[in-house]
């Protein structure tokens, strides 16, 4: 796997609707594994996802092999003190096991090195999430957030508008601090 080849392409505007309804296609069987049910609606939801476009130092970016989009990202970033969020990464299901989540989070180390500690959060069902963030990218587990200990300024866009499923307030915080 270490030869897996991939590149980052900036989204354009044009693309913005492309990559919300990639983010969701690549959540959806998580949803449906771990609540036996699809019907839900989209998660993130779109407001969701459109918040995460917008947000102050955003950048959207697609993951491509070869010249197939398999994935993207979003990230804020922050230029002056380093502290950057990764708010949405997905790859395509069919892409899932081949590692180009790792490739791809590796491009974006190296897009930004400028960057002092990177943040992300993760569902507390989605497992092979926190495997890839402690596992094969080097983050830890900074903080669990539950209906007994809240975020009261979220991190990423979990859920801003709500919460439709069960357990989308319970919440992993992961954190890397890079050297």
């Amino acid at each position: 796997m270490a030869d897996v080849m991939v590149r980052l392409v900036k989204a354009c505007p044009e693309d913005l609707r492309d990559v919300m309804l990639a983010v969701q296609e690549a959540f959806a069987p998580a949803i449906q594994e771990t609540f036996g049910r699809s019907d839900y609606g989209p998660v993130p939801s779109d407001e969701d996802v459109q918040a995460s476009f917008s947000a102050p130092g955003a950048a959207v970016w697609h993951v491509v092999q070869g010249s197939t989009r398999v994935g993207g990202a979003v990230v804020r970033i922050d230029e002056t003190g380093g502290h950057n969020v990764l708010d949405l990464f997905f790859l395509s299901p069919s892409c899932h096991g081949r590692g180009l989540g790792l490739a791809a989070w590796r491009a974006l180390e190296a897009m930004y090195p400028q960057t002092k500690v990177w943040e992300t959060v993760t569902p507390y069902f989605e497992k092979r999430n926190i495997h890839f963030y402690v596992n094969k990218c080097g983050f830890h587990v900074v903080e669990f957030f539950s209906a007994r200990h809240r975020d009261s300024d979220l991190v990423v866009p979990l859920c801003r508008n709500g919460l439709p499923l069960p357990g989308m307030d319970e919440y992993f915080l992961f954190r890397k601090v890079m050297r």
